[in-house]
């Protein structure tokens, strides 16, 4: 796995740094356990990180998120 920092205008603003962290994680064929391990805390920690990100985006997958990140230009997977 590896962690891709996103960066720019748009995500700066819209998402935290670690939501950014987690968003790169999502375009990986990683379950939310194994992204939480990665980066030491918990499987619900991820979880929401992962629902904020989605509410934050205006989207309601995994596959919406990454496709947004990377129209968004934030060169994910």
């Amino acid at each position: 796995m590896s962690t891709i920092e996103l960066t720019g205008p748009m995500t700066s603003r819209l998402l935290t740094r670690r939501e950014r962290v987690v968003l790169s994680n999502l375009s990986e064929d990683v379950t939310l356990e194994q992204i939480a391990t990665k980066l030491f805390v918990t499987r619900n920690t991820v979880k929401s990180q992962v629902r904020s990100v989605y509410r934050k985006i205006g989207v309601s997958s995994r596959a919406e998120a990454v496709a947004w990140a990377r129209q968004s230009g934030l060169g994910i997977g």
